[in-house]
């Protein structure tokens, strides 16, 4: 009897319905077997092919080669039991892990009795040899997820002799802003350098942006109609005089729309008009330079690790500014781990949890948050603050024996203020006895909360060389796809990280 066929039969089951594969993906959701919980980055790895899960414990699994039914799916997670079988004995697509159990004498043989700062200085000790600064190829993918809310928007007019500029106007401007907005923009490509800022390279393979067009801030809408408004209203040869609190300045009557991004005469409609279509031109521009501006993005990630020096992120390298506590002792597959906490001694920024592997000192993770605002200004009814600066990273070990990072999140909160008096008063130089003409003056009081979170992923990295990175040649000319709502097929063939439930369910209120 054959059994071959069979077995080929239920395997080929097994890997097009049970794990809802795509060409050559594969889906699942990682969980724990004793609370049900999803477990959030979770490594998953099937030859040489590799994937996170998200937080929400999904991933997707792309790979180019053939599979056999005897293959070997590796999921493992800090704390867990590594579990490593056959394809084809999985049997659904969601997967338990069991909570590892760490007995008594593992703890004794390998702990040897170090603190929590003896191990740290381990650590400064093996930064070198643990991680390295040659050049490499990388192929990654990167999710950047923007969020603006508005808690505060009002403009009180006081004073208006121009009776289009009234206050019903003015709220009708302020009507127009959207008070929740979200932006998501993903990008996969292949980063050439090193962990210095200046010395990368971006070749842009695949970009989409995920918004809602009808929810975004239309700046040109509101110039031509504050312009058509100062045509109309405005003389020639008039200056504005503009005050606010403390704060006077001077502005020509043909500089007046520089106030909007503009830098023409505003009683010059054809000139206005130009300036317009030079704007539309420099947005095509920016789509045109998506790329490089993705490259500094990804360079600013790699150069600010908190195992580089001189990085922000200084929990590391600047250790007489932390209190260490070694927490407890765990496995990482079959790795040994201390995992020890860290707070502030002093001024510094953050506390969270490092996690060292006990055989060569290498961080392999490292979750932060920060303790108080990492920047914060405020002058004459103007503030800032950066009041939220929190993330993890996550890196393995190469081929090479060094480590890289593997997954890097971050999120980055700022609140803007702006309370203050606002005068505008038009003056003319030409008009006889009677220097001021217009004047409108009111209350500014705006709040906007603004959150940024940043997630890379690193699929594969190649050492190259310095005649390699010197004849790469970037060709960025790739913009990013428009979409108004998800589309699970955009990725089709790209490794990714799996979106989170908010994402696949965003859907613009008219989809164009």
């Amino acid at each position: 009897m054959n059994t071959k066929l069979p077995l080929l039969a239920f395997f080929t089951f097994l890997i097009f319905n049970l794990f809802s594969v795509n060409a050559q993906s594969l889906s699942a959701i990682v969980i724990d077997s004793v609370s049900k919980q999803p477990i959030p980055f979770a490594s998953v790895q099937l030859k040489d092919k590799w994937a996170i899960s998200n937080e929400e414990g999904s991933f997707n699994l792309i790979f180019d080669q053939v599979i056999k039914e005897s293959d070997s799916l590796i999921i493992s997670s800090m704390g867990y039991e590594t579990l490593s079988k056959p394809i084809s004995e999985f049997t659904t697509s969601k997967i338990l892990l069991v909570p590892k159990a760490i007995e008594l004498r593992e703890v004794i043989v390998s702990n040897k009795n170090y603190t929590a700062d003896e191990i740290m200085d381990f650590v400064e000790d093996n930064l070198n040899k643990n991680y390295s600064n040659d050049l490499s190829k990388k192929r990654l993918f990167h999710r950047t997820s923007n969020f603006d809310h508005w808690t505060k928007s009002d403009f009180k007019v006081k004073k208006s002799s121009i009776d289009v500029l009234n206050q019903q106007f003015i709220d009708s401007i302020i009507y127009t802003v959207p008070k929740n907005d979200s932006y998501y923009s993903e990008i996969v490509g292949d980063l050439y350098g090193n962990h210095d800022e200046e010395l990368q390279k971006f070749n842009l393979l695949k970009a989409s942006k995920l918004y809602d067009k009808n929810t975004e801030f239309d700046y040109e809408k509101i110039e031509e109609r504050l312009n058509d408004i100062l045509i109309k209203n405005v003389k020639p040869g008039s200056y504005f005089k503009i005050k606010s609190g403390l704060l006077s300045f001077k502005i020509d009557s043909d500089e007046v729309s520089s106030l909007f991004e503009e830098d023409v005469d505003s009683t010059d409609v054809a000139a206005v008009n130009k300036e317009l279509e030079e704007k539309k031109k420099s947005k095509e521009e920016q789509q045109k330079n998506y790329g490089n501006w993705k490259r500094n993005q990804l360079a600013k990630i790699f150069s600010g690790l908190p195992t580089q020096e001189d990085s922000k992120l200084n929990f590391i390298n600047k250790q007489r500014k932390y209190n260490y506590i070694l927490q407890e002792f765990t496995f990482l597959g079959d790795n040994p781990v201390y995992v020890i906490s860290f707070k502030p001694d002093g001024s510094a920024d953050f506390e969270g949890t490092l996690y060292v592997n006990a055989d060569d000192f290498a961080i392999i993770q490292v979750d932060y948050s920060n303790v108080k605002p990492t920047s914060k200004f405020s002058l004459l009814g103007i503030s800032t603050n950066n009041y939220l600066s929190k993330g993890k990273i996550i890196y393995n070990k190469g081929k090479d024996g060094y480590y890289g990072v593997r997954y890097f999140e971050s999120e980055n909160g700022m609140r803007v203020g702006v309370r203050r008096p606002l005068k505008i008063i038009e003056k003319n130089k030409i008009v006889k006895g009677r220097n001021k003409q217009n004047e409108l003056s009111g209350n500014m009081d705006f709040v906007i909360i603004s959150v940024e979170k940043n997630e890379m992923i690193v699929f594969e990295t190649e050492n190259i060389s310095q005649a390699t990175f010197d004849s790469f040649k970037e060709n960025n000319t790739i913009s990013p796809t428009y979409m108004p709502k998800y589309d699970p097929t955009f990725w089709e063939g790209y490794a990714i990280m799996e979106p989170n439930t908010a994402i696949k369910e965003f859907t613009a209120t008219s989809a164009e």
